[in-house]
């Protein structure tokens, strides 16, 4: 059964900028900027004034998914570029003394477990990392960026042929944006 009419309308904060071009929206705040297309051609972006009128004429239920995921997008666009988003993650070493350091855009991982060869993950465009006593910080405008960032730190440390209840050494994500995990 298809829906008449669906839309919604996000305010535009102080500050901010948006460009429209047919699927493509750009966010630029000071912060930094963030760009986003979407697949569905039926979803229509209209600026009017401060706000921004996303919509969908005659939707099927996968359009209005798809309408509602875009909404989500841009709130988190839109708090990206104005406030940023942050990921903690904490170095926990019991067994050796592990150490993490950065240059270059590059983060390694030395003494994990005792081997020799250090672990290294290329930091993606975008993100901030910063290292702070036994704290990384991963900060950036896109929440997709620093999310997939702090996962991929994470999955650096990753052990699967070793008991985890006695090898709990490793580097985890303790706050993702906006939540702190326990």
């Amino acid at each position: 059964m298809k829906i008449k009419q669906i839309e919604r309308i996000i305010e535009i904060p102080e500050g901010i900028s948006i460009e429209l071009d047919k699927t493509l929206v750009t966010v630029k705040g000071e912060k930094g900027s963030v760009l986003r297309t979407w697949d569905n051609p039926k979803i229509n972006a209209v600026m009017e004034g401060n706000m921004l009128k996303i919509s969908v004429n005659n939707a099927t239920n996968r359009e209005k998914k798809d309408l509602l995921t875009l909404n989500a997008h841009l709130k988190n666009m839109l708090r990206g570029v104005k406030d940023g988003h942050i990921y903690k993650l904490k170095i926990c070493s019991g067994h050796f003394p592990m150490n993490v350091s950065i240059s270059n855009n590059v983060i390694s991982v030395k003494n994990f477990i005792g081997e020799k060869i250090p672990r290294t993950y290329a930091i993606k465009e975008g993100a901030d990392v910063k290292i702070d006593g036994d704290i990384i910080i991963i900060k950036s405008c896109s929440k997709e960026i620093a999310g997939d960032t702090a996962a991929s730190i994470e999955r650096l440390t990753r052990i699967t042929n070793k008991d985890r209840r006695i090898f709990q050494d490793g580097l985890y994500i303790i706050m993702k944006d906006g939540k702190e995990l326990k």
